[in-house]
C-alpha cells in the first residue's frame, strides 16, 4: 500500500493513503507536470503503483477518499542509515485496520531532500519575512536563501505585514531581491492583502514555508486552507519575536496536487558545510559579472580589479548583500581554519 508521510512526531509517522478514486468529467483529475501526479482536491496522492481508478462510463460518483495511517518504520532502515521524512512517498504494511496501524517498509526514491526544515519531494520554498515586528533581518533571509539555492530548490519571497510600513520601505526590501533574480511578493495577512497572488504561485506544487519565528508564517499557512488550523502563538513584546510558534512539521493538503509544509520556526540557522569558494556560487547576482576579474578564482573578497566588487560600487549589486556575502565568506574561512 502507498502513501505519502505528512507528519512525523516522536517516532512515528502518519501516512495518507488513497482508497479509491472515481473521476468524472465535471471533476477530473489533475496532472502533475512530472505525470505521476497528486490526485483529487480531497487531498489524495497517486502514483503508476497506486493509480486512480476510473468509472467504466465516463460518469459516475466521486469516490475519492483518503484514510490516514500511523506507523512506525521497521529497523531496517536505521541500520542502512536512511529516516523517513515528511513528504516521502512511502510502502506501508497495515497492521490493525481498525485501529489503522501499519509498518513502514519502504521509502520510494526521492526527487530532492532538504536538510532543514527536514523535508522531501518539494517543488519549491516560499521564505516569509516580516516587514515590521520584527523587522527584516537581511542576513538570515540570506541564510534561507544560500541554503535552498545549495539544495537546488526555486525559492520566493514574500514579505508580511506590509500594511505596518510605509510603501518606501517595502519597496526598498521588494528591489534588493528581485535584483537579485528572486520574485518577490508583498502581502498583509492581517487584511487580506496579497494572499490571492500567494495562492497563485502556490497552487499544483508542494511548497516548503520557511521563515524565522514572528513573521505570521502559520497565520499565512491558515488563511491558504480551512481544514487544518496550525497552532499559532503571540508575539513576545519584548523581543518582538515569535514566543509560541508552529511545533512540528507537516504536509498540509490544500486541494489536488497542492501541498503546503509549515515548518518550526527559529531565529537561527544552520549553515550547511560547504567550501568557502563555492559560497559566491549562490548569489545568483553574480553570475552576469563572473569570468571578468582579473584574477581567476577570483572570491571577490580583497581581490583587486574585480567585477562583483566593481558591481557594488556602480550599484548594479546590493551592498548590503554583498556586505553578508563577505561576513559569511569570513564565517566559513574561520571553521576551514578550525578544522584543520
Amino acid at each position: 500500500m502507498i502513501g505519502k508521510i505528512v507528519k512525523g512526531i516522536a517516532g512515528f509517522y502518519y501516512v495518507s493513503v488513497v482508497e479509491s478514486g472515481i473521476y468524472t468529467p465535471e471533476y477530473p483529475k489533475t496532472q502533475a507536470p512530472d505525470g505521476r501526479g497528486n490526485g483529487l482536491r480531497c487531498s489524495t496522492m497517486y502514483t503508476p503503483e497506486y493509480p486512480a481508478t476510473h468509472a467504466p462510463d465516463g460518469a459516475g460518483e466521486q469516490l475519492c477518499y483518503s484514510t490516514m495511517y500511523e506507523c512506525k518504520a521497521k529497523g531496517i532502515f536505521r541500520k542502512e542509515g536512511k529516516k523517513p521524512l515528511v513528504g516521502d512517498n512511502v510502502r506501508i504494511e497495515v497492521l490493525d485496520e481498525d485501529d489503522k496501524t501499519a509498518n513502514l517498509v519502504e521509502i520510494l526514491p526521492r526527487k530532492n531532500e532538504l536538510i532543514r526544515p527536514a523535508v522531501s519531494n518539494v517543488d519549491q520554498a516560499m521564505v516569509i519575512f516580516s516587514l515590521e515586528s520584527p523587522k527584516p533581518n537581511g542576513a538570515l533571509l540570506d541564510r534561507f536563501l544560500i541554503m535552498m539555492e545549495k539544495q537546488g530548490v526555486p525559492v520566493f519571497v514574500c514579505f508580511n505585514k506590509e500594511d505596518l510600513v510605509s510603501l518606501d520601505e517595502a519597496e526598498h526590501w521588494k528591489k534588493i531581491y528581485r535584483s537579485c533574480g528572486y520574485d518577490v511578493l508583498l502581502c498583509s495577512a492581517g487584511d487580506g492583502k496579497g494572499l490571492d497572488e500567494i495562492e497563485t504561485r502556490l497552487t499544483g506544487r508542494t511548497t516548503v514555508v520557511a521563515g524565522p519565528s514572528g513573521v505570521g508564517k502559520s497565520t499565512i499557512t491558515n488563511l491558504m486552507q480551512t481544514e487544518i488550523c496550525m497552532e499559532t502563538g503571540e508575539i513576545s513584546r519584548k523581543l518582538k519575536r515569535g514566543k509560541h510558534t508552529t511545533r512540528h512539521s507537516q504536509l498540509i493538503p490544500l486541494g489536488g496536487d497542492t501541498y503546503l509544509c509549515d515548518t518550526p520556526g527559529f531565529t537561527s540557522l544552520y549553515t550547511a558545510e560547504m567550501d568557502k569558494e563555492e559560497l559566491r556560487n549562490y548569489f545568483p547576482e553574480f553570475a552576469p559579472f563572473e569570468g571578468g576579474c582579473r584574477f581567476q578564482g577570483c572570491v571577490h573578497v580583497n581581490e583587486p580589479d574585480c567585477r562583483i566588487k566593481e558591481a557594488v560600487e556602480a550599484g548594479k549589486i546590493s551592498s548590503e548583500r554583498y556586505e553578508n556575502y563577505r561576513m559569511f565568506y569570513e564565517e566559513l574561512k574561520e571553521k576551514e581554519k578550525r578544522r584543520y
